[in-house]
């Protein structure tokens, strides 16, 4: 008989899958969205060091720019914003991390507002 997996269980599972095959370096960092049902958060982390090197959400978005649009517009914004960051300390090339995401909706829109912004990955 087969073992029942919770739903946590399983997106636990989802994540140490991906993670097993992707890893940031000092050349190649790794780009790791976070989606919660009201926010999007994006960081670029080097995982041989262990540090933070940008950081981005639409909490860091000024007011003016989040009034009147939509989350996916608003992951977008955010995405760019990372770029940006990551461009102004030498970044160009990161590692995309979806986690446990699939890559559609507010997750594609922020890889395509970060490439927009100069990242290639």
């Amino acid at each position: 008989m087969t073992q029942v997996k919770s739903k946590q269980q399983q997106r636990l599972r989802r994540v140490a899958r991906l993670r097993a095959r992707i890893s940031g370096t000092p050349e190649r960092p790794r780009l790791v969205v976070k989606r919660s049902l009201a926010h999007i958060y994006a960081q670029v982390i080097d995982d041989s060091a262990g540090r933070v090197l940008a950081a981005a959400s639409d909490l860091s978005l000024e007011p003016a720019e989040i009034k009147g649009k939509k989350k996916t517009e608003l992951a977008t914004l955010v995405g760019g914003l990372l770029a940006k960051q990551a461009t102004a300390k030498g970044i160009a090339k990161v590692v995309f991390d979806r986690r446990d995401k699939k890559y559609h909706g507010r997750v594609k829109a922020l890889a395509d507002g970060a490439r927009q912004g100069g990242l290639e990955f």
